[in-house]
């Protein structure tokens, strides 16, 4: 993997944690995690699809994580994965283009619709919610929704073990067959780490999830305005409450964000005049705390000061 531990990184990332608790004392060490990865010259990411992923991987970057492999209940952030997949599914011939997938994917990515991202597992994997099943279909329906955790891991990669991406997003929960799939304790959950979901997203801002041309589309999905006149009121936007609200107006943001009544999350590449970009990938945890529009936005700003002096 071209991820590396850096001296420096590792010093200024234990200095946000620590300014962190203490600004936030309530905040358990054990509710947090957080991946944080820099992009040096030559900056190797967003390229407009300049670099084969040969090349690509060439590029070794240094990361701070804490926390990083813990598996976190994901929110919306699972939506990333369900979009990298229909992406391959259609460039792969898997699946036909359609503008009403199209609607899907923008409206899952750009306003988190929980509607849209049911219409994406369901093209993904030929399933459908509806009432429970009788013991045979139910195991093939279940074979079929985990379609997407057998593509990724076919990827091989170490970052992306012991997720699991098999679940739809919901307002209210589950019912039927959905709410059997998930298990009495729930143990079936969809789950991801901040180390996933940084690698995701890196493959993505890299030009090389699924190829060029459709990284570029997604990235175009991702991007949000940090104009507050020009943005969706707050409870319907991705940036008031999360990482994007701690940056200088100036700052170029692509995101997605996370949040039910448990847990508060933001997954984001970042570019700032005069400064190196970085991706920074952010779960937190704790019925107290998904409520707490400070959070977040307080360690964006601390990241921010800390690649101000990033050599």
């Amino acid at each position: 993997m071209t991820f590396f531990k850096d001296e420096q990184l590792e010093q200024l990332g234990n200095q946000i944690l620590a300014a962190t608790w203490k600004q936030f004392p309530e905040l358990a060490q054990n509710q947090l995690a957080l991946t944080w990865i820099v992009y040096d010259h030559p900056v190797p990411v967003n390229t407009g699809g300049a670099l084969s992923s040969y090349e690509f991987w060439k590029y070794p970057v240094r990361s701070f994580n804490y926390r990083g492999i813990e598996r976190i209940y994901p929110a919306s952030i699972i939506k990333l994965f369900y979009l990298v997949a229909i992406q391959e599914w259609i460039e792969k011939g898997m699946i036909q283009p359609s503008s009403e997938l199209d609607r899907a994917m923008r409206d899952a990515i750009a306003h988190s619709s929980n509607d849209a991202t049911s219409l994406l597992v369901d093209t993904l994997t030929g399933t459908t919610s509806g009432p429970e099943l009788p013991p045979g279909p139910f195991e093939t329906w279940k074979s079929q929704r985990n379609i997407v955790n057998r593509y990724f891991q076919s990827l091989g990669w170490a970052e992306l073990k012991g997720i699991n991406v098999n679940q739809k997003t919901w307002g209210d929960g589950p019912y039927g067959r959905e709410r059997a799939f998930l298990g009495e304790l729930m143990e079936n959950r969809n789950m991801l780490t901040t180390n996933a979901t940084a690698w995701l997203i890196h493959c993505i801002i890299g030009g090389i999830a699924v190829s060029s041309v459709r990284s570029q589309a997604m990235m175009a999905l991702l991007q949000r305005n940090l104009n507050p006149s020009d943005s969706p009121p707050e409870d319907e936007n991705q940036v008031t409450g999360f990482l994007g609200e701690g940056l200088p107006p100036h700052a170029q943001l692509w995101s997605k964000a996370g949040w039910t009544s448990q847990v508060r999350h933001d997954a984001a590449y970042i570019e700032i005049p005069d400064r190196q970009p970085y991706l920074l990938v952010v779960f937190t945890e704790g019925k107290a705390h998904c409520k707490n529009k400070h959070i977040l936005p307080f360690i964006s700003r601390q990241v921010v000061e800390a690649v101000d002096i990033l050599s």
